[in-house]
């Protein structure tokens, strides 16, 4: 399956490019170095959803709360199949069912996100209502590490512990940059996975870009966690991952590609699944 995950890995990468030089501009480095993990999510078996059925009852929900990297979810939404691969082609366009922050309207897209610390506080309260009603149903939050910042992070981190929210995972996106620069500069949120403890959840750190380490995981999560605990994985990831120009820099937080620079991006993209086979 490795192999598998890593060509979609690739074409969801190559998404990204192209949405990044065809329209207004997107956050190029955020949705790099989340790339593999919604490649786990939603082709490693590890979600359980229909695209021929966003709604169906029996799901598991994911909320993307670093709504800002959209491109990189709609990128994996579309090869799912939620909807046709040539929309993206309209993205940010007018008319476009896919705006530059996900939209409840786009198929597959769970709650409307973009400002940052909202997506664990709604997580809570879905989990907790999942659990009340007896629902196997799971959730799923994918966070920035710039956006457990927020005071809103913590104070839904407390309330999951308090509850024995076992039906909840978070998944931080730890490229350790923000907008404006390398998160621990900005404002420091290490010892990272000690707070996680600290507020009584289950931790596990992998390396973000290790598609299989991501999907393992994830695919196990009960066997590395106590019942009656929410549990986080902490994703070690690059800002820009897989570019020369844009790996490990705030300066690819929000670009638009010029021409030259897709097509580099693109060559850099081939040379890499080369080696890589």
């Amino acid at each position: 399956m490795t192999d598998q995950l890593t060509d979609i890995a690739l074409r969801i990468r190559k998404h990204i490019v192209a949405l990044a030089a065809d329209s207004p501009g997107a956050h190029v480095g955020g949705s790099m170095s989340a790339t593999e993990i919604l490649t786990s999510l939603y082709f490693g078996g590890v979600l359980n959803v229909d695209p021929a059925n966003p709604g169906w009852k029996e799901r598991d929900y994911l909320i993307f709360s670093k709504g800002h990297s959209s491109a990189a979810l709609y990128a994996a939404l579309a090869e799912k199949g939620f909807f046709p691969v040539e929309e993206l082609k309209t993205y940010k366009q007018p008319g476009s069912r896919l705006p530059g922050h996900p939209s409840k309207t786009v198929p597959g897209v769970e709650l409307s996100t973009g400002s940052l610390g909202h997506g664990l506080p709604v997580a809570v309260g879905l989990a907790m209502g999942m659990k009340h009603d007896g629902d196997p149903n799971r959730v799923f939050v994918v966070l920035g590490d710039g956006e457990c910042q927020e005071g809103s992070i913590w104070e839904a981190a407390m309330a999951a512990a308090h509850y024995g929210l076992d039906n909840l995972v978070a998944i931080v996106d730890r490229n350790g940059f923000q907008e404006d620069g390398p998160t621990e500069d900005v404002m420091a949120i290490e010892p990272f996975a000690d707070k996680w403890r600290a507020f009584g959840w289950a931790v596990i750190g992998v390396d973000g870009h290790d598609v299989n380490s991501v999907t393992e995981a994830l695919r196990h999560i009960d066997h590395w966690r106590a019942a009656g605990r929410p549990a986080v994985l902490i994703a070690r990831t690059s800002k820009g991952h897989g570019l020369s120009f844009t790996s490990n820099t705030h300066t690819w937080h929000y670009g638009k590609f010029t021409a030259e620079q897709r097509a580099q991006a693109m060559e850099e993209l081939e040379l890499e699944a080369v080696a890589a086979s």
